[in-house]
């Protein structure tokens, strides 16, 4: 090696190794072990041409499923495919096909780890920041640092060295070689600092013993791909190195001492010292933090380099271990474990949860044993009983669960719609078992749980029936196979085979033993023995028939509950009389089910019955509660201790109620006896001054009740529009009270008889917020770089504000009239009754109230003001358009800010009036003769409505994990639709999908696939299902603003198969159709990723930095290499490269700096006015002088202001100059001309 290295000798260094470099793509499709769904960016080099061998890092690889594809220098990208990835240390390894790169001469970057040394200079090549090739420089300053500690609940390497230097690397360097001048690579870069340069680098060492075992495998197999052993041993054990002056006080004894300094190097410093030990295994018990390591088969131990040698070589045989205890010396005799039998390779999948073996990685850091059933994401089921990710499931419906097969047996005997005992620990919270219900999906919002299990040799996760074909649980799945593609769907085949799953399974974990731990004791259910026969109950059958066992022995519980609140203090009359027709709901939404632009998955509030017969009975509630259909609701009485489940029937799609059904024989002949309908009474309306009972319930279902004076019966409702669109209710009034029981308290307002008068429902709008902008920078951005354009679009410069008023029952009571009596809608089956459901007639108008003061400034007449002032003495206002939904019958008619004056001659002062008109129209006639006021004139114009029902969305697609649907009233509120179609609109997607990686925004129209328009959800389908797996689609959307963008998306069958959601509307039960088959597999999606605040500094190379700015001073960077690579299309071996300014000697680098910092001046600059795309500010930037003899000065657009600016010039000198600007480009740079000549 050259004593002397130039510039040169980098550059064609450089120009050597960077084809060898890739740019990664990798998309995790689903939460496993200690990383999360998501897609991201890193770096790999080649390793091997021949063998197609890509070495990167392990959390790039990703120990659970994921599709990748490497980018090389020239733009070629190709499919990668996982083939290893190391437990513990951070490298792994892809492999792709040499014949697929067609335009690049490329070769293989060799592996030097003993070339590593301190001083050496280096080079980092790779996609720092995303930005696909920046080369970063640095100099090794030590081989010897401890390995960084990234996350507390996350992947951590450990029981090696790292190599360190500050070069500066941030997130998408992940894997990037760490090249000397001779283009070796001596290390790989993994980590660093966010606080400071440092970053850290993982030795090759073991990198090069894995690729020699891969290279081997491949050899023996003809060249072809199979899955190859690397073996790996370990004790369960963490070491960390420690210098002699700290093992001193640890007890180490001098000749101990003398012995390792004689035996090892003279740059010894240190020893290896236990750490820490995980319960259960070889070490547990037999060793301890702080015991220091001596030898290890005889053999003087003090780098970690040689223990893994010996374990790894030793997988299965006993090692000898000679350590210090307190200065005591022992020898312990103990087995090595695989540590791959202890690196879970399988997952199962049910209900969008993945639940695995607890993994070596976790468990050593939440000290478990390995092999506990793990909850790596909660999905649907558990997240909807509150089990948080990260947690350790102990029983399932009252049994034992040590193992998944445990996990999969108790799953297998329950039934759709079960509700059981889960008990779980935590990490944070591990002495005390925590005990809650478990509801399985009573609807077929996921497909019947599978177990993946992991294949190198293909490189994707086979997926296999979990359960026997004839278990409750399958056999209860309705899922059908819908509409059918060109492709053969058996070569990627589902099978039922649960025995061989079972037997799989418990020859994977018979090593993993928890009997171990023994610190977790029984919850609070231990003493329970649960049912999981066959003969599963109804839904509250066996419960109602206890309540009348009791009630019939002469037990006065039941009756006591009824009772309670009422009795207890002094429970006001109209409370007593209320207090049975009051219930309380939990609503939950299903990840896949995220629809309407609906921002909270969980919610709950109190209802009122208004209707109960033998066969049905209906609640009425606010639709802040129930925000959409697609969703499960579970209610629980005030007058009986029950919980059962209900179904949304109806949403009223501008007014804020909606109303559950339920089925009163789950209550029991004695509950429903117990629990009784409310009495509605519209007429006559509530007025000013009137007294009223506002009554509710807590969330511990008592009964509160206060005596309240309304202030305002007619407030008229006007909500601000949210950043993202989603459901807000218009056209409507509300009651306003002197009193209330705060923002969370939601009931009835009734009169002194307990009649209901109105619902006191919960609102909510948007408001702006500072909040959202710093909650937004806690986001957890993924160890790899995850570019901005990749994070949801739907902003959150607001909050969502909640607040309660009275809902006047007068809508309610004319829509239970029509369910009651057979409307002349839709039938629906509630309960096995088919009922008609009603079809309302809207006008598709958002209105809002005027003051005829302020409508007499805009023209109105004297005549129609005394007119209206006659009809309504005291609203005294009219009613003004707002906006026409886009696609109404209105659109076209009315206008913004038409005065609505009068329908069918009749004046209109309030919403109630235009209802109660469109409520007479019949079937033969739709038109409403309005007269109105535009712009100083009185018109007469007919104006259509539209017929709605109150189902809400009841159909979605979800393609490659976008969620697509029919535009809802708030996106039409608008008032735009794309000419090209508007039926296909893109409402959410998931995490870990290809809309993720290939930036498909939230809150847009897909309005064309491959150049054939989809103006409807059935032309989508028509389109997207002739699209082969692994083929990439040319998407056309349409942004809210109408702006057109087009974007390609390669879609990925086997992880993110095409499926449909339907509310079948005759049925009243929600259906996935797989449109485009390969897998059964649904989605395991997870939203809004959020990391709890580290006080580390340390952070994986995951986290973004913002390059910090910084003010009158100069920033010198050594050897900037400016690389520009032209695809070589013929294929020549040479590479047209064109280098930046270069300078070989600090000597060279003095004098030009000595030349050119005089030219460079501070600008201070005034934007006096905003104007464009510019604030009105003051700042301090940076120019250079460009043209002496005529004065001018370089510099950023943004410094020269679009807008009227002063600045002046301020010299090295501390001469100041005023300047002007000449020139801002549209696009790129300014130019500023000083008055003074220089």
């Amino acid at each position: 090696m050259k004593d002397n290295v130039t510039a040169e000798d980098w550059r064609k260094t450089v120009e050597k190794v960077v084809p060898a470099v890739v740019e990664l793509h990798i998309t995790a499709c689903r939460a496993f072990d200690t990383e999360y769904a998501d897609a991201s960016q890193a770096t790999g080099f080649v390793v091997d041409k021949r063998h197609g061998i890509i070495l990167t890092n392990r959390h790039v690889v990703s120990p659970g499923p994921v599709v990748a594809e490497a980018v090389f220098v020239n733009r070629e990208e190709i499919p990668v495919y996982p083939i290893y990835r190391d437990p513990v240390h951070d490298f792994g390894f892809f492999r792709f096909d040499p014949a697929a790169i067609k335009y690049l001469s490329y070769e293989e970057i060799p592996l030097a780890p003993e070339a590593a040394s301190v001083g050496l200079e280096i080079r980092v090549i790779g996609n720092d920041s995303g930005e696909k090739m920046s080369i970063l420089s640095g100099t090794l300053a030590r081989l010897d640092r401890e390995a960084p500690q990234y996350a507390e609940d996350g992947y951590n390497d450990f029981n090696t060295f790292y190599l360190q230097a500050a070069s500066g690397t941030k997130g998408g360097s992940s894997g990037s070689p760490v090249i000397d001048c001779q283009g070796r690579a001596v290390a790989l870069n993994a980590g660093g600092m966010t606080s400071s340069a440092s970053a850290f680098y993982f030795p090759l060492e073991r990198v090069v013993r894995a690729l020699k075992f891969l290279q081997t495998g491949v050899d023996c197999c003809q060249n072809k791909w199979e899955a190859v052993t690397i073996p790996r041993g370990t004790l369960q054990a963490t070491f960390i190195h420690k210098g002699f002056d700290e093992i001193r006080r640890l007890g180490l004894r001098s000749e101990t001492e003398q012995l390792v300094r004689h035996a090892s190097p003279l740059s010894e410093t240190g020893m290896l010292v236990v750490d820490s030990v995980v319960p259960g295994g070889p070490a547990y018990k037999s060793l301890v933090p702080g015991d220091v390591l001596v030898r290890m088969n005889g053999e003087v131990i003090t780098h970690f380099l040689k223990m893994e040698t010996l374990l790894d070589d030793g997988v299965g045989q006993n090692v000898e271990l000679d350590f210090e205890r307190g200065g005591i010396p022992l020898t312990v005799q103990l087995v090595v474990q695989d540590l791959h039998s202890i690196t879970p390779n399988f997952f199962l999948e049910v209900s969008g949860a993945v639940i695995h073996p607890l993994s070596y990685q976790q468990a050593r850091n939440f000290h478990f044993p390995c092999g506990l059933v793990y909850v790596s994401e909660p999905g649907c089921m558990l997240n909807r009983a509150g089990v948080p990710q990260h947690a350790i499931i102990k029983k399932l419906a009252g049994e034992d669960i040590s193992h998944l097969e445990d996990f999969i047996n108790a799953l297998s005997k329950l039934s759709r719609g079960a509700r059981v005992p889960l008990e779980y620990i935590t990490h944070e919270d591990r002495h005390r078992q925590k005990s809650v219900l478990v509801a399985l999906d009573r609807h077929e919002w996921y497909a019947s749980p599978q177990i993946y299990t992991r294949d190198d040799t293909s490189g994707i996760w086979i997926g296999k029936q979990a359960l026997p074909p004839n278990s409750q649980l399958i056999s209860s799945f309705g899922i059908k196979q819908g509409l059918t593609s060109n492709r053969d769907v058996e070569n990627f085949p589902v099978e039922p085979v649960h025995q061989d799953v079972i037997v799989q399974l418990a020859n994977r974990i018979a090593r993993m033993d928890t009997s171990s731990f023994e610190h977790v004791t029984d919850g609070p259910h231990a003493h329970l023995e649960y049912d999981n026969g066959t003969n599963t109950r109804r839904v509250g059958e066996d419960l109602s028939a206890e309540l009348d066992d009791l009630i019939s022995s002469g037990d006065t519980a039941v009756r006591g509950y009824r009772d309670s609140s009422a009795k207890s203090g002094n429970a006001s009359f109209a409370e007593r009389v209320i207090e049975p027709t009051l219930l309380r709901l939990k609503v939950y939404i299903p990840l896949s089910c995220i629809l309407d632009g609906v921002q909270s998955r969980r919610s709950s509030g109190t209802g009122v019955i208004i209707y109960q017969s033998e066969e049905m009975g209906l609640v009425a509630v606010d639709k802040h509660t129930v925000a959409i259909s697609a969703c499960e609701v579970m209610l629980s009485f005030a007058a009986l201790p029950i919980e059962i489940p209900g179904e949304v029937v109806f949403m009223h799609p501008v007014h804020n109620y909606a109303i559950i059904a339920y089925d009163p024989t789950a209550l029991g002949p004695t509950g429903a006896s117990v629990v009784r309908a409310a009495e509605l009474l519209p007429e006559p309306a509530v007025g000013r001054g009137e007294t009223v009972y506002l009554v509710g319930l807590s969330s511990s279902l008592r009964a509160t009740s206060r005596k309240s004076v309304v202030t305002n019966p007619y407030a008229a409702l006007k909500l601000s529009s949210s950043d993202s669109p989603r459901y807000r209710a218009t056209n409507m009034e509300f009651i306003e009270l002197d009193t209330d029981f705060g923002s969370n308290f939601t009931g009835v307002l009734t009169d002194e008889h307990g009649r209901v008068k109105a619902i006191w429902g919960s609102f909510s709008t948007w408001v702006s917020s500072l909040y959202s902008f710093f909650s937004q920078c806690r986001v957890y951005l993924k160890l790899i770089t995850k570019s901005c354009s990749q994070q949801k679009s739907r902003s959150n410069q607001y909050k969502d504000h909640q607040f309660v008023k009275g809902i006047p029952v007068n809508s309610l009571s004319q829509v239970l009239k029509e369910i009651i009596s057979g409307a002349k809608g839709p039938p629906l089956l509630i309960n096995g009754v088919r009922k008609a459901m009603p079809l309302l007639r809207i006008l598709e108008v958002e209105l809002y109230p005027t003051l005829l003061s302020e409508a007499r400034s805009f023209g109105l007449s004297n005549n129609w003001i005394q007119a209206l002032v006659k009809k309504d003495p005291v609203r005294r206002q009219v009613l003004q358009v707002q906006c026409c939904l886009a696609g109404s019958k209105a659109e076209n008619v009315l206008e913004q800010g038409d005065m609505v004056l009068a329908i069918n001659k009749k004046p209109v002062t309030c919403f109630k009036d235009v209802d109660n008109a469109c409520h007479a129209l019949d079937d033969i006639d739709d038109l409403l003769k309005l007269t109105i006021w535009r712009q100083g004139r009185e018109l007469e114009l007919l104006v259509g409505t539209d017929i709605r029902d109150g189902n809400g969305t009841t159909r979605a697609i979800n393609w490659s994990g976008c969620l697509v649907q029919y535009p809802h009233p708030e996106v039409r509120a608008l008032g735009f639709l794309p000419e090209e179609g508007h039926g296909v609109y893109v409402t959410e997607w998931c995490d870990g999908s290809p809309m993720e990686r290939y930036d498909l925004d939230l809150d847009q129209w897909i309005v064309e696939v491959n150049g054939q328009p989809t103006k409807d959800l059935d032309a989508f389908i028509n389109v997207i299902k002739e699209i082969e797996d692994e083929e990439f689609a040319r998407v056309k959307t349409v942004k809210l603003d109408g702006e057109t963008q087009v974007l390609t998306m390669k879609q990925n069958l086997y992880y993110w198969p095409t499926w449909e959601l339907r509310d079948t509307i005759s049925l009243k039960a929600v259906i996935q159709k797989l449109v485009n088959v390969i897998s059964w597999a649904m989605n395991a999606i997870s939203f809004g990723r959020y990391l709890s605040e580290n006080d580390n500094i340390l952070q994986s190379k995951r986290t973004l930095n913002e390059a910090e700015a910084t003010k009158h001073c100069i920033t010198i960077k050594k050897n900037v290499w400016v690389l520009k690579t032209k695809p070589n299309i013929k294929g020549s071996t040479k590479s047209n490269t064109k280098m930046g300014f270069r300078v070989k000697t600090a000597e060279e680098w003095r004098k030009a700096l000595e030349k050119a910092v005089p030219a460079v001046v501070v600008l201070r600059t005034t934007v006096t006015r905003s104007f464009d795309t510019e604030f009105a500010c003051v700042r301090s930037e940076t120019g250079f002088v460009v043209d002496k003899r005529r004065g001018i000065i370089l510099t950023n657009r943004n410094v020269v202001n679009p807008g009227p600016v002063v600045a002046e010039a301020v010299f090295m000198n501390d001469e100041e100059v005023p300047v002007y600007p000449i020139y801002r480009d549209p696009v790129s740079c300014l130019l500023f001309e000083p008055t003074l000549e220089m």
